[in-house]
């Protein structure tokens, strides 16, 4: 165990030297710290994209799916986003680099006005608040099992430092230690991978012993369970996407619009095959070949657990495979956190509180908000213990919506004006909290993903269908 945390806390001590070089920097204008100076190349934004895909959900939300269904279901979180960013590629990323945004409901303003704007940027806080307390719930379910401390003080201790290195450096910060999060992420969780497999003894044998754990025979089948769960997974991998702070602000940060189209599409084959991993390691763990299943209480732990047991890798290897896994959350903790302060700085704060404000009174606010946005997740890290990929999905609902009324506004603009795109975030978030509160009740399910976007649709075809008054 010593020397998985001395791997650790190298790693940490490099991210935290990384991004104290960036900060130099990010001390000039808010361009700089939102948006690298909107300079990104392809290989970067490309990197950094990913990085944001590839986080706790990817990790701990997808290998606890994976162990408690006993299938490859979850893997289709990631193809869905693979798919989600190829799409955008080819459609938004060069309209959303060529008005020079910041934001998406920047973009939402140019495209139908303030009002837009304003309703749009309350529902994504939301949505990014919520997927902010989760991806630090992931970091902490590694820390805590490492280090052998709570899950309360886990929280805290991953939230002091994710804030000190965004604090820091901002987008700059981002992008730098997001190539270093890449490149261990995919080797560490490589070799666990690799390792797992050939000692089960190859593909064939983890499926006669997953079918021993009760598991379905057609486990490799991502759709063998739950259909309606199946496609609220690709649905909302999809839109979600598109609408994404976290994962489009690189692409704003790219030096032109092509740039922004490519680093798109190169970023989809990054995403996919990384939750096939870690959906396999799920499944290894599940078998009980290498540790007591009926030893974990929480699923969340399962990954940590079994990259951290010496029976399954060897302690080098296995701090090699925990530092890819810390990796992995901290390149999605990070611009998470740094959406929600982007769209509080420059959406809300800018744009309704102080219109006037100078570039330097922004670049302090937003400092400011990156450590309120790190408090502010932490008890609700503590508290809100739902599963990690459900949890995720109501940014998911919600970011569907915006992807729709963008979509419609720069291909079918006819169909919609801004009081139909108000109507839609307002109602379609409002559907959001209400399927959880139904599904809470256990009389019916209704997916969260299917409310919002059915929603927001309905909305947009009642205008259309609405006769214009004379």
């Amino acid at each position: 165990m010593i020397i998985h945390i001395s791997v650790i806390a190298g790693y940490f001590l490099l991210v935290m030297l990384l991004s104290f070089y960036t900060r130099k920097l990010a001390s000039g204008s808010s361009n700089e710290y939102l948006v690298a100076g909107k300079n990104l190349g392809v290989i970067v934004c490309s990197i950094v994209v990913a990085a944001e895909w590839l986080g706790g959900m990817s990790t701990i939300g997808v290998s606890e799916k994976a162990y408690t269904s006993g299938t490859l279901q979850p893997v289709l979180y990631n193809i869905s986003t693979a798919a989600g960013m190829i799409i955008i590629g080819f459609t938004l990323a060069y309209y959303y680099r060529k008005n020079n945004v910041h934001t998406v409901s920047e973009m939402l303003e140019k495209l139908f006005g303030k009002e837009a704007k304003k309703v749009s940027a309350i529902s994504f806080l939301l949505a990014y608040i919520t997927l902010a307390y989760v991806q630090l719930q992931t970091c902490a379910s590694v820390i805590a099992p490492l280090f052998g401390i709570s899950w309360n003080v886990a929280v805290i201790a991953s939230s002091v430092v994710i804030t000190i290195y965004t604090f820091w450096g901002g987008m700059h910060a981002i992008a730098l230690t997001g190539i270093l999060h890449i490149t261990v992420m995919i080797l560490g969780t490589g070799i666990a991978l690799f390792t797992g497999i050939t000692e089960i003894g190859g593909f064939a044998e983890l499926g006669r012993q997953l079918a021993e754990t009760g598991a379905p025979s057609d486990f490799y089948n991502p759709f063998s369970i739950n259909l309606s769960d199946a496609f609220s997974l690709l649905l909302g991998g999809v839109l979600g996407g598109m609408a994404a702070q976290a994962s489009i602000q690189p692409i704003f940060a790219a030096k032109n619009a092509a740039t922004a189209k490519r680093a798109a599409i190169l970023s989809a084959f990054i995403v996919a095959p990384f939750g096939i991993m870690t959906a396999f390691l799920g499944l290894i763990a599940r078998t009980d070949y290498f540790m007591d299943s009926s030893a974990i209480e929480n699923a969340k732990l399962v990954l940590p657990m079994l990259l951290s047991n010496e029976n399954f890798i060897s302690p080098v290897l296995g701090g090699i495979a925990l530092a890819g896994l810390l990796a992995a959350i901290l390149s999605t903790v990070g611009p998470v956190n740094f959406a929600v302060v982007t769209i509080a700085t420059k959406d809300i704060y800018k744009g309704f509180i102080n219109p006037d404000c100078d570039d330097r009174k922004l670049v302090k606010v937003a400092r400011r908000l990156v450590i309120l946005v790190g408090l502010l997740s932490i008890p609700m890290a503590i508290f809100f213990r739902g599963g990690i990929l459900e949890a995720a999905y109501v940014s998911y609902a919600i970011r569907a919506i915006g992807a729709i009324v963008i979509l419609f506004g720069i291909y079918k603009s006819g169909w919609i004006n801004e009081k139909t795109v108000k109507a839609a975030f307002i109602y379609g978030t409002i559907s959001v909290f209400l399927m959880i509160a139904v599904n809470s009740l256990e009389i019916i399910k209704i997916d969260k993903t299917y409310g919002a976007v059915t929603v927001a649709l309905l909305i947009i075809l009642i205008n259309k269908l609405k006769p214009e008054r004379k």
